[in-house]
């Protein structure tokens, strides 16, 4: 799975449990900049 399917899966998961990005980094201690990333599929290795 490459980073742009993974991201389509973690922002679709996060709109289910009905969260923001910010609530969504809050709960997992990150920034809300990372979730960002994590969904566009740029985040660095």
């Amino acid at each position: 799975m490459d980073q742009q399917q993974t991201g389509k899966l973690i922002a679709q998961r996060r709109k289910e449990l009905g969260l923001t990005q910010k609530e969504l980094a809050q709960t997992l201690h990150i920034s809300d900049r990372t979730v960002c990333k994590w969904e566009r599929g740029v985040s660095q290795s």
